[in-house]
């Protein structure tokens, strides 16, 4: 068994799509029409055949209240590994992105946490 889709909770799809592929890098991959929503994936660009990261719709208020909760005390919805923090860090920053922990070592590993405009607090990490 393995992983082939995740996803994270978006408020609106066309900007996750904007930010998580223009900002963060990563690669469309489907882009299903669903009704009022999309099937909408993105894959990393050094894996384009590896796990896809589903935009998905935060329209069931369980999960709007579900995101308000984690993004209130701090929790990132997801982490994505990094080989350099310190220049993602730096070029996300140039990007505008609005970050609400610096890279911070903790133990194996350093994290940074930043705010995706979609809701979500996403951290970075990078093992040592």
């Amino acid at each position: 068994m393995k992983i082939v889709v995740t996803s994270i909770l978006v408020d609106d799809q066309a900007k996750a799509l904007a930010f998580y592929h223009h900002v963060l890098g990563f690669e469309p991959k489907d882009d299903i029409p669903l009704g009022k929503h999309r099937w909408l994936t993105l894959t990393s660009p050094n894996d384009p055949n590896g796990v896809e990261l589903l935009l998905e719709p935060d329209v069931h208020a369980a999960a709007r209240t579900y995101k308000a909760a984690l993004k209130q005390d701090g929790i990132p919805a997801t982490s994505f590994g990094v080989r350099d923090i310190q220049a993602e860090y730096t070029r996300l920053c140039a990007a505008g992105v609005h970050f609400t922990q610096p890279p911070t070592a903790m133990g194996p590993v350093t994290v940074a946490v930043f705010d995706d405009t979609c809701g979500n607090l996403i951290q970075i990490a990078q093992r040592h």
